[in-house]
């Protein structure tokens, strides 16, 4: 199935800077070698004091001002969260007459005795090749990539690494866009032109960055809608670990990863936890809206994410961040219950979800958007793998205008009357703002208006907004079953002012799950004859979180001589059928206590079906019996994790799924 490729963008200067640039071209190696005393912490959001960029905080005082009221008094709360500082032109490095500069800002970060900032390093040598609102100012050829080394990296690298800021944590979120393009859109000319650009650059970019102890470098991963398929989250996880490991440091010269940058993608659907749930016959995921794409939300996408990227070799500690600047989605078109009354995946999926938007490809100045959770350290608790809600994208910052006569730089995807396709002959509204045509960067009033309106939670709170009340603790934790490799558990929901859209299963301290259907889990993949702890926390929608239940312990039965120490399930979807083909997707689990080398999946059709091409996996299939084994990079396993592959058969007649063996090595 071809999957569009879904795009979001950020501001990007309308002027280069008119000041001189001399002073920028000083050597890194100039800078006082006072880091070794610097300590590099798990988590640079923890208990740090934000800075606020006076630029910003300037543009929000004004508009609140202008607009008085209540909504100037909620405008005026924006102010006071952090916002990243965009690196998007050369010229941004100086600052200009209404931008400060990279060293002013720091400057000033040094005085207010802040201790946390957050810089955008986005200027790639044809950057954002898919686009045309937010491409670059270098060009994508070796000369460009000279340039963005010596004249954009290097001066930002020289102001970092001064002894002067080494008390301040430097969050650096490194290049939106760049590596997913080349995941997902080699199919541009444009792209396949930049991609080695792309990677040559952020590897440069992150070996100059991590060589500063106090700098953290946050590769930007997408969003769900557009890496959650499984054909593009395990390539783009493969990506991203082929340029980490090329660096000097290896995977450890990245710290996290970021998601939903300048995009509008929820958070969390309240009322969509299952992505499979059967309606009408079909799973919810093959609504139109979602394209077979199981990551409904950035919070279950930035999970299942971290896993493939330790898959290939990550550490687990590795932290993700999400971009919770315009993924709100609050106001009066927000459903509050569940409606289950829908008999279609379609209509189902419209009735429920919060996500407004008629196509999930729309990006640019989207109407009905509002802003989302305020930034805040540890979110869901510190054992889960989002470390931090930012916001990277600045509320009421234009994304782009729309190609005229006197925008020649503009993008079709930014014009309000315009339309664009989803790759598969849908054709939608680009959900552009309706009325305005503000070119990227600049201050978009009636945008800023309305991401406060449909803030959600509501302004008022520095977490959670209109609902700070977390559920309350979940009761009643039992053990209702164990195997030599399993501990199955149950417990009583818990209640909620608004609603509970979740449980975290912790096993000691180590998060093993999210149950978002339910109140029962089966820990997999155990020691037998080996005592285990756990406990469960209760979640909502404004990422409030309860205290822990009373813990459990469980101890697993003998083996009987089986060892317990590997084994894999597989479990198979069909994706989509057209009455004579079919696509696949199989996810293979290690259920297995030690990380597996390699896995073989067979199974038997019970009719004519003929594989035609398979992905992640070499197949061989001998009348209806087929072998799907893993290929060099998917065979490695961590315990509990899961890897998938897909592929696309004919038949005729019936098309039964098939049961499925599963052996791991």
């Amino acid at each position: 199935m071809a999957h569009p490729p879904l795009r979001r963008r950020r501001r990007i200067a309308a002027v280069a800077a008119t000041l001189g640039m001399a002073w920028l071209v000083v050597p890194l190696a100039t800078a006082p070698a006072a880091h070794a005393a610097v300590t590099h912490v798990a988590n640079p959001f923890v208990g740090a004091t934000p800075y606020l960029n006076p630029d910003y905080v300037s543009e929000v005082g004004a508009q609140a001002t202008a607009d008085g009221g209540t909504l100037g008094t909620a405008e005026s709360k924006v102010a006071g969260y952090q916002t990243a500082i965009w690196m998007d032109h050369i010229g941004a490095i100086a600052g200009d007459s209404t931008h400060l500069g990279l060293q002013a800002q720091l400057d000033d970060a040094v005085a207010a005795g802040d201790n946390l900032f957050e810089v955008v390093i986005y200027d790639l040598p044809g950057r954002d090749c898919a686009a045309l609102a937010s491409n670059g100012e270098i060009p994508a050829t070796a000369a460009g990539l000279t340039e963005y080394e010596s004249q954009y990296i290097d001066p930002i690298t020289a102001i970092l690494g001064n002894s002067k800021y080494s008390n301040i944590r430097i969050a650096a979120v490194i290049e939106p866009d760049s590596l997913p393009n080349a995941v997902t859109n080699q199919s541009k000319p444009a792209c396949q032109t930049a991609t080695p650009y792309y990677e040559t650059g952020v590897e440069y970019a992150l070996n100059k960055l991590h060589a500063i102890p106090n700098v953290y470098d946050y590769l930007d991963i997408g969003h769900s809608g557009w890496l959650g398929w499984s054909s593009n989250m395990n390539p783009a996880a493969q990506e991203f670990a082929k340029v980490a490991k090329a660096t000097t440091a290896g995977a450890a010269s990245v710290d996290g990863f970021v998601s939903d940058t300048a995009n509008t993608t929820p958070l969390d659907e309240p009322f969509l936890p299952n992505s499979t749930l059967q309606v009408g016959g079909n799973p919810l995921d093959s609504a139109k809206f979602y394209q077979y794409n199981p990551e409904f939300d950035e919070h279950h996408y930035d999970e299942d994410m971290h896993a493939a990227l330790v898959a290939q070799g990550f550490p687990s500690s590795i932290g993700m961040i999400v971009d919770t600047s315009r993924n709100g989605w609050g106001g009066s078109a927000r459903p509050t219950a569940l409606n289950s009354t829908p008999t279609t995946v379609d209509a189902y999926v419209a009735a429920n979800k919060v996500d407004q938007r008629p196509f999930r490809g729309d990006w640019c100045n989207v109407n009905g958007a509002g802003i989302g959770a305020r930034p805040q350290a540890q979110p869901y608790g510190s054992s889960d793998p989002i470390i931090a809600f930012i916001w990277v994208k600045p509320p009421g910052e234009s994304d782009g205008d729309y190609p005229t006569a006197t925008h020649t730089h503009g993008d079709p995807h930014c014009d309000p009357n315009g339309t664009q396709t989803d790759g598969n002959g849908g054709t939608y509204p680009t959900d552009a703002i309706p009325g305005y045509d503000i070119p990227a960067g600049q201050w978009f009033a009636a945008q800023f208006q309305q991401l406060v309106t449909n803030a959600y939670p509501t302004l008022g709170a520095s977490t959670g907004g209109g609902d700070t009340t977390p559920p309350s603790v979940p009761t009643g934790l039992t053990v209702t079953g164990t195997t030599a490799t399993s501990v199955s558990l149950s417990w009583t929901a818990s209640t909620d002012n608004v609603g509970v859209t979740a449980y975290n299963v912790y096993r000691g301290s180590t998060k093993v799950a999210t149950v978002t259907s339910g109140t029962t889990y089966t820990d997999t993949g155990l020691t037998a004859s080996t005592s285990y702890s756990y406990t469960v926390t209760a979640q909502d929608a404004a990422g409030n979180v309860s205290a822990a239940s009373s813990a459990v312990t469980a101890t697993t039965s003998a083996s009987g001589g089986g060892g317990g120490s590997s084994g894999c399930t597989a479990t198979y979807t069909v994706s989509s059928d057209w009455g004579s083909g079919f696509n696949a997707n199989v996810t293979v689990t290690n259920t297995g206590t030690a990380a597996t080398t390699g896995w073989k999946v067979s199974w038997t059709f019970g009719g004519n079906q003929t594989v035609s091409n398979m992905w992640n996996a070499t197949d061989t299939q001998s009348g209806a019996s087929v072998t799907a084994t893993n290929q060099s990079y998917d065979g490695a396993i961590a315990a509990g994790g899961n890897t998938s592959f897909g592929f696309g058969a004919t038949y005729s007649g019936g098309n039964a799924v098939p049961t499925l063996t599963c052996t791991a090595s």
